[in-house]
C-alpha cells in the first residue's frame, strides 16, 4: 500500500524539521519572504534550506542553458546569506508557481530577465536567512544581536570569541519570524558578487555526467517521431499505417495535430516506421511560397495601410520641409535557431499522474500544455527541468512537449520523442523577417529632426499571446524600435532624441510561424536602426560616432558605452585601404551596449572578413564576471552568423533548408577577436543574455559601407549580394 502526502504536509514536515528554509511567496505587492512555520498559509517552494550538517541546499527555478543562472543565483543568496560556498549545493527547482520572474507573468527563462529579475528578492532572501541565524546565536547565548556577526556559515560573538555552525542554528532559527526587511550588505562588503565563479554547471558538462533532454533513459522507454507536413497547412491524404506497423520494433502509429507519430521501442524501428508510412500531403495553404515571394510579399505590404505605434511631433510635415530628405528600404530574412541539441521531449502519462523530462524555458508553459493534453490537473504533474543544449527562445515554445504527452497517452508507455537536425530546422518557428522603410529630415546644421519609419513582419504573440494584439500593433515585433504602452523596465525603443517621429506597423500574413529569438526582434530592427542613424551621418556630412552623440545629448549611458568602444578601437585612426570600421549601438532588456567592427573585404569574391569587435556594455551591477563577458561574445557570434550567412531557404510552399551543409552558420574559424569592456555602473541592474546581439550586424554592415562606399540594406551580407551591390555601385 502507498501512503500519500501533499506537497504542503511534506513542507511543513521534514522541510521544517530539516532546518531553516526561507521561501519566497509572490504577491501583487511584491515578494514576501516566509519560513517553513508560515509555508502552510502560502505554500511557497523554498529558495533554500540549511540542514544540521552544516549545508546549504539552493533551488533553482530557471532553466540552465549555458549562460550560468545556477551560478549566479546561488552567489547571489550565499552572498548575502554569509555562507560558505564549499558547503553549497544547488539543486534545479521544479515547476512552481514561485519561481515566477518578478519581470514575467510565468517561470519562463527569457528576455535576459534571469537576474535581473530575482537579484532583489533573492538578495533579501539571503539576508533574511543571515539575519535569522545571527538572532537565533543571539538568544542561545543570550547577547545582543549587534554583538554578533555572520561569516562564512558561522556566527561569531565578537565579545566571547564564540561560535556556532549554521548546521547548530539551523532548528531554532526556523522557528523564528522572517524580518520583513532586512538590512542587505553594502558593495564593499559582497563576498562573491563582482568576482569571478567558476560556472557549477561547466564540470559535470565537461564529464560527461550532465543530463540533458538527450539524455534522459527509463525503463521500457519508447521512441517516437513524426511526420510532418511538408509544406505550411499541408494535409495528409493517404499514408500505409499497416506497413509502418509492420516493421519490427514499431508499436503504434497515431495521428496528432502536429502530424502522424511513429512510436517503436527503437531510434532506429521508429525512424524506419515513418518512411514505410509513405504519407502524400496536399499542397498546403500557399504552394508558391519561396523566397522571391516571402521578399516581395514583405516589401509591397510597406505600400498598405498601417496601425500607428508611435507619434510624436510630426513627422511627416517636418520631413517634408526638411533641408535634406533621406529614405531608405530595409529587409531582414528568415532566420533558424538551429539549436545545438535538436528539439526532444520525455513523457510518462498514466491514469493518475504524469511526468515530464524536457530541456524547456518555459517550465509554467510546459505544465499547462502537459495538462491539457494529458486531461490531468496541474497538481498530478511533474516537470523535470534537464540541462539545455541551447535554448535562443525556440525552447520557450512547448509544443514538443505537448507531442510526448500526446503520443505517450496513446501507447501508454513512457516515451522520447525526437527530432531530427533536418525537423529542427524546417519545423523551426523562426525569427521573424522584416521589411522597413524609413524616411528622415536633416536641418540646414544637420540635425536629424524628424523619422517616419513603416515596420511589416509577421505576428510573434499570435501563438504566443494572441490576445496581446492590440490594434494590429505585435510590439514583440517592435522590440528595438518601441516600447509597449505602460513599459518602463525593459527600454527596448529607439534611443536617439527625435523630436518628431513616427512609427508604424503592419502584421503580414505570411504562414511560416515565427518565435522570439535571442534578443526577440532587437536584433533585427537594431539593423535597420543602426545602418540608417549612419546613412544619415553620411547625408550630413559628420562622423558616425559624432552624430551618434550629437543625437544622444541626454542619454549619458548610450553616449558612454559608445564613447567607450570607440577609445578602445581606436575609432578616427588610419585604417588600411580595403579594410573598414563601423559602429553602432543599441539598449535592450536594462542594458546598453555599443560594438566597433573592423573587418576587410574581398572584392573579387565578395567576402568579407570580420577581424576584431570591440564591445562596451553597461549592466549596472555585475554579479559575475565571466560569464557575463561569454554571454556577450556568444551574443556577438551568433548576430555575425547572421549577418553574414543565415538565410532560411523556402520552396514550394514550405521549407527548404534542411542541415547545416545548405542552412551555413558561422564557424569557429571564422570568429574574429572580441573584447568586452564592462562599464563600472550603480544604475538598476540589466539583462545581458542577448544585449550583445543587436549591434554586431549594423556595426559590419557600417563598417562595409566605410570600406567600399557601398550601402547594403539587407542581410545576409553573403558573397552574391556583396558582388551585386559592388557590381551596381
Amino acid at each position: 500500500m502507498r501512503t500519500s502526502i501533499t506537497r504542503r504536509a511534506f513542507l511543513k514536515s521534514s522541510l521544517a524539521a530539516a532546518g531553516l528554509t526561507i521561501g519566497v511567496s509572490a504577491t501583487p505587492f511584491g515578494h514576501r519572504l516566509l519560513n517553513a512555520s508560515e509555508m502552510d498559509s502560502f505554500s511557497p517552494y523554498a529558495w533554500f534550506k540549511i540542514t544540521s550538517d552544516n549545508k546549504v541546499t539552493i533551488f533553482i527555478g530557471n532553466s540552465e542553458m549555458g549562460q550560468g543562472v545556477l551560478t549566479a543565483h546561488s552567489m547571489i543568496i550565499a552572498d548575502e546569506l554569509e555562507a560558505d560556498w564549499k558547503q553549497i549545493r544547488i539543486r534545479q527547482g521544479g515547476a512552481r508557481p514561485e519561481y515566477k520572474n518578478p519581470l514575467l507573468p510565468a517561470q519562463i527563462t527569457v528576455a535576459s530577465a534571469s537576474v535581473r529579475g530575482f537579484y532583489e528578492p533573492l538578495r533579501k532572501v539571503g539576508a533574511a536567512g543571515r539575519a535569522m541565524l545571527i538572532k537565533a546565536a543571539a538568544e542561545t547565548w543570550k547577547v545582543p544581536e549587534e554583538e554578533c556577526k555572520a561569516f562564512m556559515n558561522t556566527v561569531r560573538h565578537a565579545k566571547s570569541g564564540r561560535t556556532l555552525t549554521y548546521g547548530k542554528l539551523c532548528l531554532k532559527a526556523a522557528k523564528l519570524e522572517v524580518p520583513k526587511d532586512p538590512p542587505l550588505k553594502k558593495e564593499e562588503e559582497f563576498r562573491y558578487i563582482g568576482k569571478p565563479m567558476p560556472r557549477v554547471d561547466v564540470p559535470a558538462k565537461v564529464n560527461g555526467k550532465a543530463v540533458f533532454g538527450l539524455d534522459v533513459t527509463l525503463k521500457d522507454l519508447h521512441y517516437a517521431v513524426v511526420a510532418r507536413p511538408p509544406a505550411y497547412g499541408a494535409k495528409p491524404l493517404s499514408f500505409d499505417q499497416k506497413a509502418a506497423e509492420q516493421i519490427e520494433g514499431v508499436k503504434k502509429v497515431v495521428q496528432i495535430p502536429q502530424g502522424i507519430a511513429v512510436c517503436a521501442s527503437s531510434i532506429d524501428a521508429a525512424l524506419k516506421g515513418r518512411d514505410a508510412l509513405k504519407v502524400k500531403w496536399d499542397k498546403g495553404v500557399l504552394p508558391e511560397m519561396d523566397n522571391e515571394f516571402i521578399e516581395k510579399s514583405l516589401l509591397e505590404d510597406l505600400n498598405k495601410p498601417m496601425a500607428s505605434v508611435v507619434n510624436t511631433g510630426d513627422a511627416k510635415k517636418v520631413i517634408g520641409e526638411a533641408s535634406k530628405k533621406i529614405e531608405a528600404t530595409y529587409f531582414v530574412p528568415y532566420v533558424a535557431h538551429a539549436l545545438m541539441e535538436p528539439i526532444n521531449c520525455t513523457a510518462y502519462v498514466r491514469s493518475d499522474r504524469c511526468e515530464v523530462w524536457a530541456p524547456t524555458q518555459t517550465q509554467t508553459g510546459a505544465l499547462m500544455v502537459a495538462s491539457n493534453v494529458s486531461g490531468l490537473p496541474p497538481e498530478k504533474i511533474n516537470i523535470n527541468t534537464t540541462f539545455l543544449g541551447c535554448g535562443l527562445g525556440r525552447r520557450a515554445r512547448p509544443d514538443f512537449v505537448a507531442e510526448a504527452v500526446a503520443i505517450s497517452k496513446a501507447v501508454e508507455k513512457p516515451v522520447k520523442v525526437l527530432w531530427t537536425r533536418e525537423e529542427d530546422i524546417r519545423y523551426d518557428a523562426f525569427r521573424a523577417p522584416a521589411s522597413h522603410r524609413i524616411e528622415a529630415g536633416l536641418d540646414s546644421q544637420g540635425q536629424l529632426v524628424g523619422w517616419s519609419h513603416k515596420v511589416v513582419s509577421p505576428s510573434i504573440l499570435k501563438d504566443i499571446a494572441p490576445a496581446a494584439i492590440k490594434g494590429g500593433i505585435d510590439f514583440y515585433c517592435l522590440w528595438g524600435l518601441a516600447d509597449a504602452p505602460g513599459s518602463t523596465m525593459w527600454n527596448n525603443r529607439i534611443q536617439y532624441e527625435i523630436p518628431n517621429l513616427s512609427i508604424e506597423f503592419l502584421i503580414s500574413g505570411l504562414p511560416a510561424p515565427v518565435a522570439p529569438w535571442r534578443s526577440v526582434q532587437n536584433g533585427p530592427n537594431a539593423f535597420v536602426i543602426e545602418s540608417f542613424i549612419d546613412e544619415l551621418a553620411h547625408a550630413a556630412g559628420k562622423d558616425p560616432l559624432e552624430f551618434r552623440l550629437q543625437n544622444l545629448k541626454n542619454n549619458m549611458r548610450a553616449r558612454r558605452v559608445l564613447e567607450i568602444a570607440a577609445e578602445k578601437a581606436g575609432w578616427g585612426k588610419p585604417i588600411p585601404k580595403g579594410e573598414g570600421r563601423g559602429i553602432a549601438q543599441h539598449a535592450c532588456f536594462g542594458s546598453w551596449v555599443a560594438e566597433v567592427a573592423e573587418i576587410s573585404v574581398n572584392k573579387k569574391e565578395g567576402t568579407i572578413k570580420v577581424h576584431r569587435i570591440v564591445v562596451a556594455v553597461d549592466c549596472g551591477p555585475v554579479v559575475n564576471p565571466d560569464p557575463l563577458v561569454a554571454q556577450i561574445e556568444g551574443g556577438v557570434i551568433i548576430s555575425l552568423s547572421t549577418a553574414l550567412k543565415e538565410e532560411v531557404r523556402f520552396a514550394n510552399g514550405g521549407v527548404k533548408s534542411a542541415n547545416f551543409d545548405d542552412y551555413k552558420v558561422m564557424r569557429m574559424s571564422e570568429v574574429p577577436e572580441i573584447e568586452v569592456h564592462i562599464v563600472k555602473s550603480s544604475e538598476k541592474i540589466g539583462g545581458i543574455g542577448e544585449v550583445g546581439v543587436p549591434p554586431a550586424a549594423p556595426a559590419v554592415a557600417n563598417a562595409f559601407f566605410n570600406a567600399t562606399g557601398v550601402r547594403i540594406r539587407r542581410i545576409p551580407l553573403s558573397p552574391s549580394t556583396v558582388l551585386e551591390a559592388l557590381k551596381k555601385a
